[in-house]
């Protein structure tokens, strides 16, 4: 009978996480992310916006140093997972991330204080990623410590990731969005396997072209700060887009489909219900 009894335990805790467990947990965790207070908003934000900097950082030293080779481009691209496992595992505060985890409480209880509570996080997240990134690339163009191959493998890849065209920069941040998200999604059914998760989506971010407003907001502040770049441009053609796109994808299209798919089992027995 013991032995029954522990094998079913086995079984149990092998299983994976229904989609309705997945919700709660990240239900679960967006309530605290919302009850923070603001300094520790702001300083995890700006910690995240600074660790955001060695995605840019990675997949320039990459291109800096690889043979040029078709293959070397997805190659390249695997330097972007870097700051993404500095700020995810390290549970910093990324705007990105706060699309889905902050949306699931608010679409169970629509209520303008959960809706001001949103708000609240996502300025704060957003100012203070920003600053962050604004540091990070100062120290890229004015503490004379990147090698030169470095710094112009930089500026190339700036200059790319801010130079669409308003509207297609706002359709490839859509899948930005989407996919990150869906790690924020899939990491509490993966334990043990957080780092390969992070780092094959986001070398999908970067090997697809799409764009990203953290990590991009790095490239955007070099470009203004090497004075390559023009303050009405990187707002208007580069941030806004970018911005609007990944909200799209992170929000409208991600955490509402996941929403979707437990909204009938949540409201049939909600979070501390019996």
């Amino acid at each position: 009978m013991q032995e029954e009894n522990e094998e079913e335990e086995a079984i149990q805790e092998a299983g994976r996480l229904t989609a309705r467990m997945i919700y709660e947990v990240i239900r679960r965790d967006g309530e605290e992310e919302l009850h923070r207070p603001t300094a520790s908003l702001l300083w995890s934000g700006m910690t995240a916006g600074i660790l955001i900097s060695f995605s840019v950082l990675g997949e320039a030293i990459l291109r800096a140093y690889l043979p040029a080779a078709q293959w070397a481009y997805l190659v390249e691209n695997l330097g972007y997972s870097f700051g993404f496992l500095l700020i995810i595992l390290g549970r910093m505060q990324l705007f990105t991330e706060n699309t889905i985890t902050t949306i699931l409480p608010l679409v169970m209880r629509w209520d303008l204080t959960c809706l001001w509570l949103v708000l609240r996080l996502w300025g704060l997240v957003l100012a203070a990623n920003v600053v962050g990134a604004a540091v990070a690339a100062a120290f890229i163009v004015h503490s004379g410590t990147m090698a030169e191959p470095l710094l112009a493998a930089i500026l190339e890849l700036s200059e790319h990731a801010t130079g669409f065209a308003p509207g297609v920069a706002f359709l490839k941040a859509i899948p930005a969005g989407i996919l990150v998200a869906a790690i924020v999604w899939m990491i509490p059914a993966q334990q043990g396997n957080e780092v390969m998760i992070i780092v094959l989506i986001t070398w999908l971010i970067a090997a697809g072209d799409f764009t990203h407003i953290i990590a991009g907001s790095v490239e955007m502040w070099v470009l203004l700060l090497s004075g390559d770049l023009a303050p009405r441009a990187a707002a208007l053609d580069f941030f806004l887009p970018v911005l609007a796109g990944n909200v799209a994808g992170g929000t409208a299209v991600f955490a509402f489909l996941a929403w979707g798919q437990v909204k009938a089992e949540v409201e049939e027995d909600p979070p501390g219900g019996t």
